[in-house]
């Protein structure tokens, strides 16, 4: 299992996530019930006295691989935003995104005298 890093880089990193969703809404993101879920959360869970806090190392993990998820669904959406097709394009377009051009037929389409 790779290091996880310290809970405080893993809520930072949950966070901009949120701040990045609110970008698109435009709403504030300390406004969220999120933000009030895992503030309250990440507080309930500090590191006590204790030598192993089974707890805490738990919800480390969770929100370890849901800020995994989050990141990885908005580079989804970029690249897809980025690389997805805009739908057919004519022969004529596709020969020029390759450096081609098509032969012109004198008179027209038909080849009528």
């Amino acid at each position: 299992m790779a290091a996880l890093g310290s809970p405080a880089r893993t809520l930072r990193g949950l966070l901009r996530e949120l701040r990045y969703l609110s970008a698109a809404t435009g709403r504030p993101y300390r406004d969220t019930a999120a933000y009030r879920y895992l503030v309250k959360a990440f507080r309930a869970h500090r590191v006590t006295s204790e030598k192993l806090c089974r707890a805490q190392h738990e919800l480390h993990f969770q929100a370890a691989t849901y800020l995994c998820l989050l990141r990885s669904i908005r580079e989804h959406v970029a690249l897809h935003q980025e690389f997805h097709g805009k739908g057919e394009r004519s022969v004529e377009e596709s020969a020029g995104l390759v450096g081609l051009t098509l032969p012109c037929q004198p008179g027209g389409k038909g080849w009528e005298p």
